[in-house]
């Protein structure tokens, strides 16, 4: 059977593999989450700095494919696919601190909440 026989009601071939329906509004993101993560340090709360986060989400520092689907974007913001577990990215992130000397000695929390999706765009589409 050819391609002429497949022709939808539009009166084109459907596109190969596609189905805008199960596309969502995830279409303009890159991630599908975003985290806030904070560092505790001497009982200080603040943004984890982003050279922190960018060094400690690169294979190449921790050896780790774990985080591979995240992507620091400013200090205490990361943006992260559906895999990774918010709560073993803090551990991991406390772990790492301590273990390179960024913390110089003091106690440690790491904090990682994830924050509610704009869908900007998303109201006037149908439901999935």
């Amino acid at each position: 059977m050819g391609w002429m026989a497949r022709v939808n009601a539009t009166g084109r071939p459907p596109a190969a593999g596609r189905d805008r329906r199960k596309q969502g509004c995830y279409t303009a993101r890159m991630f599908a989450r975003k985290l806030r993560i904070d560092v505790v340090i001497g009982g200080v709360l603040r943004p984890c700095p982003l050279e922190w986060l960018d060094r400690f989400l690169m294979r190449n520092f921790t050896g780790a494919a774990e985080f591979d689907d995240a992507l620091p974007v400013a200090d205490g913001r990361a943006e992260t696919g559906l895999r990774i577990d918010p709560h073993r990215l803090a551990v991991a992130l406390e772990e790492w601190l301590v273990k390179t000397g960024k913390i110089s000695g003091n106690p440690v929390k790491v904090e990682v909440t994830e924050e509610p999706l704009a869908r900007a765009g998303c109201e006037n589409r149908a439901p999935l």
